[in-house]
């Protein structure tokens, strides 16, 4: 059996093999990556993306990345591409054809068939001198010097190569395009992540929820309402303004510290100056605010018309952390 630091001592060759194989990508950089990236982002039409084996695999991950970051994009696998798909290719499309070697029997079949169309072919390719490189309009190199598995064969630090290659032009026409978080957000309004960057306290408030005391209010009163509203907290509202708030932390620490409390009110136990947010702020804004102060609750107020209460639990429950 490998012993366990053999285990280590692979998994650490791996990772600093392909680490190196893609820090040898900076100095494939040239002309011909700003000029196709620069036709990427004047296109009218889309990108599609082609490949074969495994290289294929890697062009469905640009794909993706792609269309999430504003460049629309599609992935032609290359054998079906000759059987037919070929006819979801337009006349404005870009197409980058991704072959580690650039002379496999599919790619000699697709590329002149691609140019035929006249569309602007970008090759990425480990093979300069490749049947692919030669027939592109631009070449992005992704040479490795071997692969990362022990008998130079399982593509590893070729892929690996590619991948990164498509993050660099991803990257780029992001930062050309200006493409900010909430443009982000319009491509992934699901899961977690898209509550990040969409949802809004105002999203998260329950409206029939919406405890307050006046400063005179006894503190049985003060009880009830906490209770009643299920938030672990109410508001203390002095003429349509917030004065106040009384968590039933509050309520706990004036247990312990009296025996009676029938000549208590609202004022007299409640925190002044609570944490304020408005309705219209991100709610992983307020959860900064949240974990910053270590608090549970936080009061929404709109230009001083207090709205309700956003509670920690609400945000654990919509799965935002």
């Amino acid at each position: 059996m490998i012993s366990k630091e053999n285990i280590l001592a692979s998994a650490k060759k791996t990772i600093l093999s392909e680490s190196k194989a893609i820090a040898k990508l900076t100095e494939f950089l040239d002309e011909n990556f700003i000029e196709a990236t620069q036709n990427i982002y004047k296109s009218n039409g889309r990108l599609v993306v082609t490949g074969i084996g495994k290289s294929a695999i890697i062009a469905q991950k640009m794909v993706a990345t792609f269309n999430s970051t504003g460049t629309p994009s599609l992935f032609l696998h290359a054998s079906e591409a000759i059987h037919g798909d070929l006819g979801m290719v337009q006349n404005d499309d870009i197409i980058i054809c991704i072959s580690k070697s650039g002379n496999s029997p599919e790619i000699k079949v697709l590329v002149p068939l691609l140019k035929r169309f006249g569309n602007t072919l970008i090759a990425i390719t480990g093979n300069m001198s490749s049947f692919l490189a030669k027939g592109s309009d631009f070449i992005l190199n992704t040479t490795v010097e071997s692969e990362a598995c022990p008998n130079n064969l399982a593509p590893t630090n070729s892929t690996t190569a590619q991948l990164v290659m498509g993050d660099a032009i991803a990257v780029c026409l992001m930062e050309m395009r200006d493409f900010k978080p909430e443009d982000f957000a319009v491509y992934h309004p699901g899961g977690a992540l898209g509550k990040k960057l969409l949802l809004r306290v105002k999203d998260m408030l329950e409206h029939t929820l919406k405890p307050m005391v006046a400063p005179d209010a006894s503190i049985k009163k003060v009880i009830f309402e906490i209770s009643e509203k299920r938030l672990g907290v109410t508001a203390v509202v002095d003429q349509d303004k917030i004065v106040g708030i009384i968590t039933d932390g509050d309520i706990r620490r004036m247990l312990n510290d009296r025996d009676s409390f029938s000549d208590l009110t609202a004022k007299d136990i409640m925190t002044k100056n609570p944490k304020l947010i408005p309705s219209t702020a991100m709610v992983v804004e307020a959860l900064n605010i949240l974990e910053d102060f270590s608090i549970t609750q936080l009061v929404v107020v709109d230009n001083g018309e207090y709205k309700g209460v956003l509670h920690l639990h609400d945000i654990l429950k919509e799965g935002i952390v």
